[in-house]
This record gives C-alpha cells, structure tokens and sequence, in this order.
C-alpha cells in the first residue's frame, strides 16, 4: 500500500481536517499532480508548490496579526484568493474573502463590521516571511471564516462558518482516485462566494485540476471547453443562459462528462440542452456515446455551501426542475407552517435544514442569528417548499419573491418562467409593486432575443393564457441587461425604479 493510500485512509477516519492544515495534507496526497492552472498565462501550480506558498503567506501574516484577528482578503478573483484564505487560516487568523464585485462602502462595512486587523490586497503584502511549518490549533468546530452574505435584501452579514463546513464535509474526496482517468474541470465563480469556494475545495480534495477563468464571459469558457477538452463545468444558471446565446449548440462540448449548477433555479429545459451537447464516454473508432450527467446542488451561504443534491442520469429526464433533491450525508430537511410546525404533504411552507455546515450565527449580529437559527440548529433558509411523495421536497421560491395580491399568493418563480417559455424571452424578473386595492401586483423585467418588441410580443397575453389572472404581470418593461450580484443573481430591488 502507498504513502499517499494511506493518507487518503488516514484523512477519511479522522476527518479532522481544518482550513489551516488542508494543503499540507493535499500535498501529501497528490504531490506534484497539477492543482490548478489560471487563463491568460495565470497561476500554474502543483499541489506541492501551493502547500509551499501557503506557509510562506502564512508567516507573513502571522507577523502582521494575534491569534484570532479577521484578515479580510480583497484580492482580484482568482486562486490566489482562495490559497491566501488557507494562509490566514495557517496563521491562526480568520480570513473574511471579499468578492471584488462589492460596491466600495459593502467593502468599508465588512473591513469595520469585522474588525479586521489586517486587509490583504495581494500575496506581495505577505511574501517573503519564514514559512510557518506548523498550523495553529484549532477544533472542526471553530470559525474558520466570515463568508458576507451578498447584500441584495440589506446590509451584508458575516456568515460564521466553521472548519467542519468549510473542510470536513469535502474530506471525502481523498477517496477519489483521480489518477484513473484523464479529468479537468473548468470554473468561472467567485472565490468570496461560498459556491466558488466549495467547488474550489472539492476539486482539491478530489485531485481533479482546475482550470480557472477569473472573470467569466461565455466565448472564454466554450473556447476552453473545447480547446483543453475538459471533463467538468461547474457555474450558475446565468452562465449557461449566456453561453447558450453565445452558440454553445455549435460547439463540440462531447468532451464533458458533467455540467453542474447551483446558487439559483436551473431550468429543466435548459439543463436537458446541455446535458445533450456533452457524452457519457468517448469511445476509441467510435466515437462520444451518450449524454453527459447533470448536477445541482442547493445550498447556500449558511449551510457552508451545499445540503442538498440531485442527478438527472445520461438518456433521462430525471432529478431536474422543482425538486430540492436528495439531502446529503448528515443533512435533514423539514417544511413547516408559521407556527414552525411540520406541513402535510402537497402543502407550502418555509423549508428548514439541520446539518454539519449550518452557520454557528452571524458576526456581531445577535438578533439576525436568533431569527434564522433555531435554539435547536434548525436553519430557517427563507426559501419556500412543497413536500413531495417519498420524502422529497419541491422548491417553490423565496419567501421574499412572494407576491401578495388581493389574498392570493403569487411565486415570482412560477412567473418567470411562464414568461421564459416564449420563445422571444430570454430571461424574466418578476417582482410585487405596492398596490392600494390588492396589497401587490406582480410586474416583470424581461430580456429579449435581437429584433423583438414588447409591442409586437403582447406578453401579458401570453401570460395570461398560462396563468390564472392574478398572476399575470400588470406591466412588463424590456431591459438589455439585468442588475446582478457578483454571483449573477438578479437584484430585484434595483428593477423598481424601472415601474
């Protein structure tokens, strides 16, 4: 049996992994097997050389802070961000990544509302030190980050989350022999956000190597596709929207063996694209055979990440749409009433979750974290779900993406995407305007393909004949672009004034 067997059998009965230990155990692992290559002639490293630059960054921040100090690190997109949080966490500190597409006073807030010692710009900032060749303590229970939450419903929050959410869940990766075939994954996320973060982590563990495209555009992500012939894309929904105009169709993406998507709603006929332009296996005199597996995960910043997960297998129409899916392992899922009671099936509540990456709270925000979590540890996600037959649980929508009208209750998300299925719109937001006879009237934003109108498209028409009345939208604006968060999720808020 090998030295890196063993590792592999080691890391997976301990599991007690932390963010600040996690390379040099990879380097044990995996060597001077390629950990990452950045586009543009960016960062190109083993796992060795990363484990080395850790220890490196880690004394020089060691110099510059106390054991448990914040290090906020608003570095570009990129994987230096994500190695100068494993730095930080080396040295004892709690690192607090900030996505460079936060407006400058959300950066001011999280700085001050962190109490940040150190702000990290670049690794030039922490070169050049002693390497620090031992981790600073710390229990899988410990913070090991502040991950701020995007700000698209107020003030951004610093998510605690811990070692065991950020690290202990993806320990079970080492068991992944990822030298028994030829794999790469390319990602376009950002590091700050916890699905950019995770993916990143997972991958590692997993030794499948990462080719990293910091700012994402769809032309960028298709030429390295098919250029590099990689096996894995893992983006947001709006990703896959852009790269489907790009002219996805017309590219030989038979080398993907996997799309994945998370941090928003995929849309089934969507997915179905995309799984058919990848392959199950590229056979030698024959040829790609089958379609690719896709993947969604739902989670969030409070669950570390992800909790749940399902698979729509090559050939079927299974595991996409409405449906939560499956809870992974240690995760257990529960919709309730107002009252935080169990609903009956069929029957819409608030969907809870309980499970190893929940959020310990939110940084100097007692009241935030007693309203989202339980005395118990159930998370109140805000998200509205049915519960399905075998245990299943059906996304509805947001409980913020509720419509009050007139008593009835109108889901954003179901009008979206009635709006989406005209062959003429490429992407919908709907929000509730204040209404003094009906409380709320559903409204609509919408992007169109090149050419069309509003005029010509009369889409309250065909609204109203896939909706019931109170959930046609009262008017419905053209845009050519929709106002994102860095994660690409549409920020509704910004869309009033448009009404």
């Amino acid at each position: 049996m090998t030295k890196s067997t063993l590792r592999r059998l080691d890391v997976l009965v301990r599991r007690r992994e932390t963010l600040g230990t996690v390379m040099q155990t990879l380097a044990g692992i995996h060597g001077g097997r390629r950990l990452v290559e950045e586009a543009d002639g960016g960062l190109r490293i083993t796992y060795l050389q990363a484990c080395k630059r850790v220890n490196r960054w880690a004394g020089g921040i060691q110099q510059h802070t106390d054991l448990g100090d914040r290090v906020v690190v608003a570095t570009p997109n990129g994987y230096e961000q994500f190695l100068l949080c494993l730095a930080a966490a080396r040295a004892g500190c709690i690192p607090v990544p900030v996505n460079p597409e936060m407006r400058h006073d959300e950066i001011v807030h999280v700085t001050r509302d962190s109490g940040a010692s150190l702000v990290l710009h670049g690794p030039a900032q922490v070169d050049g030190a002693d390497p620090l060749s031992e981790a600073e303590p710390a229990a899988q229970g410990d913070i090991a980050a502040l991950f701020y939450t995007s700000g698209t419903t107020g003030v951004p929050k610093g998510a605690e989350l811990t070692h065991r959410a950020l690290v202990g869940q993806m320990a079970a990766g080492a068991a992944w022999y990822a030298g028994l075939r030829r794999d790469e994954a390319v990602v376009s996320l950002p590091v700050a956000h916890i699905m950019g973060f995770a993916v990143l982590m997972g991958f590692a563990w997993a030794g499948i190597p990462a080719y990293v495209i910091p700012h994402f555009r769809p032309d960028t992500v298709l030429d390295a596709i098919e250029r590099r012939r990689a096996s894995i894309f893992i983006g947001v929904p709006a990703m896959y929207r852009l790269m489907d105009e790009a002219g996805a169709q017309g590219r030989d993406l038979t080398c993907v063996r996997v799309w994945g998507s998370g941090a928003d709603v995929m849309p089934e006929d969507l997915a179905l694209e995309f799984k058919k332009r990848g392959a199950t296996a590229t056979l030698p005199l024959i040829g790609p055979v089958g379609e690719a597996l896709f993947v969604e995960g739902y989670g969030m910043v409070e669950l570390g990440g992800g909790a749940a997960a399902k698979l729509s297998p090559p050939g079927l129409r299974l595991g996409l749409g409405e449906s939560v899916g499956v809870s992974l392992p240690g995760y257990h899922l529960k919709v309730v009433d107002d009252d935080g009671r169990e609903v009956g099936a069929g029957e819409v509540g608030e969907l809870w979750i309980r499970g190893p990456g929940v959020i310990k709270g939110y940084w100097n925000a007692p009241d935030a974290t007693a309203a989202t979590i339980t005395e118990d540890g159930w998370l109140r996600s805000g998200d509205l779900a049915r519960r399905g037959p075998f245990g299943s649980v059906l996304f509805v929508g947001r409980a913020k993406d509720v419509i009050k009208h007139g008593g009835y209750s109108v889901y954003a998300l179901e009008v979206q995407e009635a709006l989406e299925r005209h062959p003429a719109v490429l992407e919908a937001a709907v929000l509730g305007l204040p209404d003094e006879r009906v409380g709320e009237v559903p409204v609509a934003a919408v992007r169109l393909a090149e050419g069309a109108s509003l005029d010509e498209l009369r889409l309250e028409e065909w609204a109203a004949e896939h909706l019931a009345d109170y959930k046609v939208p009262k008017r419905v604006v053209a845009v050519d672009e929709l106002p994102r968060t860095g994660t690409r999720k549409v920020q509704k808020r910004q869309l009033l004034a448009l009404f």
